[in-house]
């Protein structure tokens, strides 16, 4: 990993007003607002605070397994989706407080069949933890499919053209999480990797996970020989190397387990993920010594804490960026990133605030921003579909039909064409495995395929709203929103085999509540959470909304946290559309400044 500084060109911190703006339609919108009228930043109970502060998560969202590289005055993240399309988000930052989004490494999950809208029995795997790295004026992305081994992807922007991916691994060498490391003092370059139990031999009598450390061709696309194994731990992974004042750092995340009855990662307050880090000031192979860092504290005592990168600021003030971890009491939200300041006593990070006084690190909930001056802002969430290209905020459930959706047939409008429905039959849909919530998993909305959905933001509340025209749609078919991460919920469209359309609320086991016929072309629907508690509401002229359906708990799973979207299938052929209008998401956290 490189670090690389220049001056900064600060500008103003955007002021802040409590006020937020919605309206029906895209004329609505036109005759509302005065030419350059400004929306104005807004905070919330997470990241910026406006005031020279942040609060932790500073990605109250679904943007697990980051890496970050620093180029210049810019710091660039990338994280992990699954089975998501496109797939591996990019994210971007001056001050590692606020993140927009930018793009996606994979344009689509090509290596494999299982993640085409034709199979979608992906659920889970797809894209895992990966290393972004910049090295000689190319961009590279590792990452292990779990299914089918290491992979690259190379670019000279980091928006991309970027590369089909490269295997450079096969699955039955390797398990997961890639990092990797140019030395320039050598010219050698490194890949080390999560290879779990699958070359371990008898000799090796430590349980847990072997972390091998490969020698890689200087262009980053192919392995040289053998790895050579330099830790085992319990559920030792997601490794990221530095060499820092000619020293040797692996950071790893590690199980400490308090109840051995259940594995790593299940729910269990006993067991905690913690940050250790690994120091040879030899050689990368070692010998290393070994230090926990960081671990859960009272900022966030029902989650453990690790995974992440280290960053440097312009004042060579050090940070570190990780994930909460769904060990514990899972939220809904999926798994945040939090930003935590790294202190260097003896030699060694300590990161976050030793709040008792033990040698190890605990998250802050609260602290100074890294870099002072930049405004608020966060990733994309409101859209009026008036570009010809999808949002970056937005993703797919599974690799699309990408004959099944416009955003010109309709301009202004995102059009879902309802394909039918994939077989209920081995080879389709969700697996079972670990961490899938298997209640409902042989429900239809499972092998919907061009399921289109963004993150929700934050754990206590948040309103979307959204206008359909649904004169398009056709007997047999079923549209409109759905709000799904372990467990799905729709609110929507069915249509009978003689052409009536009729609300309808789909529950997670895909128990329907049928609702009044609706005869016009416009539907209006917002959903609203408080805490993990849901619910719809339904409007045909965008001002006077009837509440639908129950109360229900949204839920992690899948490896996913709760998300809004947009949902076309139809039971018996091809047909029918539904058109998106707008979308707008208000949600207790920042928002950038915006013209309109």
């Amino acid at each position: 990993m490189k670090l690389y500084f220049k001056s900064t060109l600060k500008v103003l911190t955007v002021g802040i007003v409590i006020t937020s703006f919605s309206c029906n339609n895209k004329t609505e919108k036109k005759e509302e607002v005065k030419e350059n009228q400004i929306v104005k930043a807004k905070i919330g109970s997470f990241g910026d605070q406006g005031d020279g502060t942040y609060i932790n998560p500073i990605l109250n969202a679904d943007y697990p397994d980051s890496d970050i590289e620093q180029v210049g005055d810019t710091y660039y993240m990338i994280t992990s989706k699954q089975h998501m399309s496109p797939g591996m988000p990019i994210l971007e930052s001056k001050d590692m407080v606020n993140w927009t989004n930018v793009g996606h490494v994979f344009n689509s999950l090509s290596w494999a069949p299982e993640y085409n809208w034709d199979r979608m029995n992906g659920y889970s795997f797809g894209t895992w933890a990966g290393d972004l790295a910049y090295h000689e004026g190319t961009w590279y992305c590792y990452q292990i499919d779990y299914q089918h081994g290491l992979m690259v992807a190379t670019a000279k922007d980091i928006k991309g053209p970027w590369s089909k991916p490269v295997m450079m691994l096969p699955k039955a060498e390797v398990l997961d999480d890639p990092a990797v490391f140019w030395d320039e003092e050598t010219h050698k370059a490194y890949a080390i990797i999560n290879t779990a139990g699958k070359q371990k031999t008898v000799s090796n009598t430590i349980e847990g996970n072997e972390n091998r450390i490969y020698e890689m061709s200087w262009d980053g696309t192919k392995i040289l020989g053998a790895g050579k194994l330099v830790y085992t731990g319990m559920g030792a992974e997601a490794a990221k190397i530095y060499k820092i004042d000619g020293s040797w750092f692996i950071f790893l995340a590690q199980w400490t387990m308090g109840d051995t009855s259940t594995k790593p990662g299940v729910k269990n307050p006993k067991n905690d993920r913690k940050q250790i880090v690994l120091r040879s000031k030899e050689s990368i192979y070692g010998p290393y010594e070994v230090k926990t860092v960081l671990e859960k504290g009272t900022a966030f005592n029902d989650r453990s804490a690790s995974q992440g990168a280290l960053m440097q600021a312009p004042d060579k003030s050090w940070w570190y960026m990780h994930q909460l971890i769904q060990n514990d009491s899972i939220p809904f939200q999926g798994r945040p990133q939090c930003l935590e300041p790294v202190n260097w006593v003896d030699g060694w990070p300590i990161i976050g605030i030793d709040e008792d006084n033990d040698g190890i690190g605990e998250p802050v909930r609260q602290h100074k921003k890294p870099i002072d001056g930049y405004p608020i802002s966060a990733p994309s969430s409101d859209d009026d579909f008036s570009s010809s290209k999808l949002g970056f905020q937005w993703e797919w459930n599974h690799n699309p039909r990408n004959t099944h959706w416009s955003l010109t047939e309709r301009p202004g409008w995102l059009r879902l064409k309802a394909s039918k429905i994939l077989p209920n039959e081995k080879g389709y849909g969700p697996n079972i495995n670990e961490w899938t919530n298997n209640d409902g998993s042989d429900s239809d909305f499972w092998r919907a395929s061009n399921t289109l959905s963004q993150r929700i933001m934050g754990i206590t509340t948040g309103t979307a709203v959204t206008k359909f025209d649904i004169s398009g749609m056709k007997p047999h078919q079923l549209a409109g929103f759905v709000r799904y991460g372990g467990v799905f919920n729709l609110l929507g469209i069915e249509v009978d085999e003689n052409g009536k359309k009729y609300l309808f609320y789909m529950d997670p086991m895909a128990q329907k509540t049928k609702g009044p016929e609706i005869t016009g072309s416009d539907l209006y629907v917002r959903t609203s959470n408080n805490s993990n508690q849901a619910t719809y509401e339904y409007s045909l002229d965008g001002k006077t909304y009837n509440s639908f359906g129950p109360t229900f708990t949204i839920a992690f799973g899948k490896w996913t946290g709760d998300r809004l979207g947009f949902f076309s299938w139809n039971e018996k052929e091809d047909a029918g559309y539904i058109d998106v209008d707008w979308f707008t998401y208000n949600y207790d956290g920042p928002k950038a400044a915006k013209s309109l």
